[in-house]
């Protein structure tokens, strides 16, 4: 099966897929497919994580870079390849550079969180920082390209980038032959249209669900305008998909061959990362868990088996502790309230004890006996607490109210 490809670039068909899977043996690994109970449970159906989180470089990327760098002529070769990106591609250029011997130049936000910087650099790439946001460094990265020779290297606008990410799906109908539906992150749609090419010709009644997250989804206008669309601006704390407009190839392949394009919000993006930390022992960036929030978000939605894509592992430390924390949130795992007690001696004391009755873990109290509010003999506390979901907290403030408190919210 053929599928066309805009530009002066040939048709990719799936045996320029299967190429790439050859080309990628000892390179890139096969990663593993890991069951998801809790999710089988809301789907109704048999879950499946795609682990591209657990590769060297933290993600999937090392395939369609290594693909598009190892067809470069030798004269390209000796020029060496530029490429901008947040973080994942990055890794990806530097690392598939170094193994095939050639200099790579990474451009990178300066806002770029540490950890890719420093990885990316090990990988061997000379790492320069311009611009605060990805276009800037997407320009300053062409711009470097025409006056040095060097090669660009496109994080997913390029027929072999798309190759290699679709190898991905090649490994999906391998592992799990009996697959009725894909979901996967979705940026500049590389990795969406690789696996969408890959599986159609293979098998095209899999259903394939591409997710965007809501302050950076591109696809939906773009689809219904027929043609690529760029947004005025993005937001969201998923950096692995947080693409202003599609790329041109991926879009064509993405409008013929993925059945749906789904939004996220941020915290159901949270709840996500959450689940794959807590459920399935796996770090995951949030792009790379933008399908697990597409499952939770409307569980009922897809036919299993359902095979959802984690397509990195990348996260900052800080962003994972500001993350989980939010996830916490969204989840019902934390409860802020406002009561008014008597103020004298031993009622702090009183109240802390009705929260342990009730199984509640106290995070911070604010006692306040001095707003002109208050009464001469009350005191205000505010409370934020440590519960076991949202049943928990319904529990907790019905015990206060119980006691006898004035639960304010």
């Amino acid at each position: 099966m053929t599928f066309r490809t805009p530009g002066p670039f040939p048709p990719l068909i799936l045996d320029d897929i299967r190429g790439a899977q050859k080309m990628l043996s000892g390179v890139a690994r096969t990663t593993g497919m890991e069951g998801s109970r809790h999710l089988t449970a809301l789907v109704g159906a048999p879950v499946h994580f795609k682990c591209e989180n657990l590769h060297r470089t933290g993600s999937f990327k090392l395939r369609g870079a290594y693909v598009r760098i190892a067809g470069l002529s030798p004269v390209e070769r000796a020029a060496g390849v530029v490429a901008a990106s947040a973080g994942n591609h990055a890794q990806g250029v530097a690392l598939a550079s170094s193994l095939l011997g050639v200099r790579s130049t990474v451009f990178m936000p300066v806002g770029a969180p540490l950890p890719k910087v420093a990885a990316t650099r090990e990988y061997g790439a000379e790492v320069r920082m311009h611009g605060h946001v990805v276009d800037e460094t997407l320009a300053a990265a062409q711009k470097y390209a025409e006056e040095t020779g060097a090669v660009f290297i496109h994080p997913f606008d390029h027929p072999d980038v798309i190759a290699g990410q679709g190898t991905v799906g090649l490994e999906i109908l391998e592992q799990c032959p009996e697959v009725r539906t894909i979901v996967v992150g979705i940026g500049g749609g590389g990795l969406a249209a690789g696996i969408a090419v890959a599986v159609k010709a293979l098998r095209p009644d899999v259903r394939i669900v591409g997710v965007q997250a809501a302050g950076a989804a591109g696809y939906p206008p773009s689809l219904a305008a027929g043609h690529p669309v760029a947004l005025d601006s993005v937001q969201t704390m998923a950096d692995g998909i947080k693409v202003g407009r599609p790329g041109d190839i991926p879009f064509r392949l993405v409008q013929e061959l993925v059945d749906e394009v789904r939004t996220v919000t941020e915290d159901e993006l949270s709840s996500a990362l959450l689940l794959c930390l807590e459920r399935a022992k796996l770090v995951v960036e949030p792009a790379g868990a933008s399908p697990v929030a597409a499952l939770l978000s409307d569980p009922k939605a897809f036919r299993g088996p359902v095979v959802a894509v984690l397509s990195g592992g990348n996260v900052d430390p800080l962003l994972m502790q500001r993350i989980l924390t939010h996830g916490m949130a969204a989840a019902g795992r934390y409860l802020s309230l406002r009561l008014r007690l008597t103020d004298r001696p031993g009622a702090l004391a009183a109240l802390l004890a009705t929260l342990s009755a009730a199984d509640a873990n106290v995070l911070d109290v604010i006692h306040v006996r001095t707003d002109p509010r208050l009464g001469l003999t009350e005191a205000e506390v505010e409370l934020h607490l440590e519960t076991k979901g949202p049943e928990h907290c319904e529990e907790v403030a019905g015990a206060l109210r119980d006691a006898g408190y004035l639960v304010m919210g």
